[in-house]
């Protein structure tokens, strides 16, 4: 793994870790980390709920990222306990999909031993996106 995956993984090691918000609600069972444009790490935790109204760990790191107006995203790290990496689902595809177009050649780790990546692009190859006028 290259210094930028470390440094990706060793802030969401950081973070990760489940806490009992309240009987309805859990949060940090997942984390993320991602890499933007700028070169800047930014990073979130999931949020579980008993009515299924909570966030997706890469939510909760793009959200940051918005902040400093940052939208393309290079890389992308998603993990659950220090021995599982993560693809992200279906919503936040979509939303990393909307955010650029730049964003289908972003960097998803699968694995670290050996290294091994895939694309958005490839999770979503048929994107509607692309057909849209």
């Amino acid at each position: 793994m290259d210094t930028t995956w470390i440094k990706m993984y060793d802030e969401a090691i950081k973070i990760l870790g489940k806490r009992d918000i309240s009987k309805f609600v859990e949060a940090g069972s997942v984390s993320c980390a991602i890499i933007s444009e700028n070169n800047k790490i930014y990073t979130g935790i999931c949020m579980d709920t008993a009515c299924s109204i909570g966030m997706c760990a890469e939510r909760a790191a793009i959200s940051r990222m918005i902040i400093d107006n940052q939208n393309t995203i290079k890389r992308l790290l998603c993990i659950s306990d220090r021995d599982k990496f993560l693809l992200p689902c279906g919503v936040c595809r979509e939303l990393i999909m909307q955010l650029s177009k730049n964003n289908e050649n972003m960097e998803i780790i699968l694995s670290n031993n050996p290294l091994k990546t895939i694309t958005l692009k490839e999770l979503l190859p048929n994107w509607w996106g692309n057909y849209r006028n």
